[in-house]
């Protein structure tokens, strides 16, 4: 088998993913990119290299509809067996699309979801499909598809490594967007842009066609070539930054504010920690308990074990007295957050208005996807107007009802837990 050189194929910015691959460090990777970041030609790369160098396993490529198959993935993956000098190793066929490693038997199949008793259908001769490449992740229909095809594919063998290579979507509201911010002990998420690729693969025709793009439409250019979320126009909260905070840091805090928004079959319980800098205008979300059929008293346990001191009040929905008094009744100190006519809209523009909202994804994972996802109302025409949708907004609405007192005096926000804060 000659030798090839793999820095010919695979950009710089791959190669951290690849050794951590070929070490199998996770199950999940997630390949998200714009346009020319070379992220599918190293998915397809990986996928022959995995298969050669692991004898029991089979590999599954896939795209939403399986008719697509013959002019996308099917040629990536003889572009693949090709680049790495192994077409006299590969039978190839196309009537099913399948190609067959020689040397062992194993086999390359490829797949739509359309027909999902054809991915039940598939049986390797010996082993198992231990590798699944998902090429245009976004046009799958969302994460219940892809459990689905886990569940029929994933078994029957020690190792497994599924890739699914995208294209952003514009929405940070688009599932995959929203996927990609949720991390997982065995889940890799890589960026990768056209920038990080050498000239020379690309060629100076694409190079300058993403310049005229960004001297005409930043936004557009961001969103094409860089593989930027940069939504849709309707993006409520855009001073919303990731945060990794230490315990330390967090044990530092002394402007601690709790926000509780009741909920319960549909709706989620949503409690949210935070911080408050008022001298710059730095709100630090660090915290949450965030859980659909919820009673009041496990939610008031667990959030009993999370507050910092016994003495801590929380502000709550005033619109449920009762579960207010449960959680009093409880131990915890809960009071009915003011409301007003205008509440809503100048709570919102409030947190709209600071020069940051810094939340931890790690520690607060359901409360950062809310807000960077949170977009105004459409009307029927699909345009957004200017109303705030009451949906997907259940930790943003703890985050209101926690900071009530600092929205009606910034003056004292410092003096938290005077009496008169709380109209006692």
């Amino acid at each position: 088998m000659q030798t090839i050189d793999l820095r010919k194929l695979i950009a710089p910015s791959f190669w951290h993913l690849y050794n951590d691959m070929k070490q199998h460090r996770h199950t999940y990777y997630t390949l998200a990119g714009g346009r020319g970041s070379t992220k599918s030609s190293f998915a397809a790369l990986m996928v022959v290299l995995l298969l050669m160098t692991h004898k029991d396993c089979h590999a599954l490529v896939m795209r939403k509809v399986d008719k697509t198959i013959g002019r996308s993935v099917f040629p990536q993956m003889q572009w693949a067996v090709h680049a790495l000098g192994q077409d006299a190793y590969f039978h190839m066929s196309v009537s099913p699309h399948q190609m067959t490693y020689l040397p062992t038997g194993q086999r390359i199949y490829f797949s739509g979801v359309d027909d999902p008793q054809k991915i039940k259908s598939i049986k390797p001769p010996f082993g198992y499909i231990g590798i699944v490449f998902l090429e245009e992740l976004d046009q799958f229909s969302g994460p219940e598809e892809i459990r689905n095809i886990n569940q029929s594919l994933l078994r029957g063998g020690p190792v497994f490594w599924e890739i699914g290579a995208y294209n952003p979507p514009k929405s940070q509201n688009s599932w995959v967007n929203e996927e990609a911010l949720v991390e997982a002990p065995d889940k890799f998420v890589h960026h990768s842009t056209y920038l990080d690729v050498p000239r020379s693969w690309l060629g100076d025709v694409f190079f300058e066609a993403a310049e005229t793009l960004r001297a005409r439409n930043e936004t557009a250019y961001r969103h094409e070539y860089l593989g930027e979320v940069t939504g849709t126009g309707g993006t409520v909260f855009e001073n919303v930054h990731d945060v990794r905070l230490t315990d330390n840091e967090i044990a530092s805090f002394d402007r601690l504010y709790f926000g509780l928004d009741f909920g319960f079959s549909l709706d989620p319980l949503a409690f949210v920690m935070m911080a408050y800098d008022a001298k710059h205008e730095r709100l630090v979300i660090f915290g949450e308990l965030y859980q659909q059929k919820l009673m009041n008293r496990p939610a008031a346990e667990r959030i009993r074990a999370m507050l910092p001191t016994k003495d801590a009040h929380i502000f709550a929905d005033s619109a449920e007295p009762k579960s207010i008094a449960e959680m009093c009744a409880l131990g915890l100190h809960v009071h009915g957050a003011k409301k007003g006519p205008d509440s809503v809209d100048y709570g919102i523009r409030w947190l709209q208005g600071l020069a940051e909202i810094s939340i931890d994804k790690r520690r607060a994972p359901n409360t950062f996807r809310e807000f960077v996802g949170y977009e105004y109302e459409r009307n029927r025409d699909g345009q957004f107007i200017s109303a705030y949708p009451d949906k997907d907004n259940h930790a943003i609405d703890a985050a209101r009802y926690g900071c009530g007192t600092v929205m009606r005096s910034q003056r004292r926000h410092g003096t938290l837990f005077r009496k008169e804060d709380f109209g006692l």
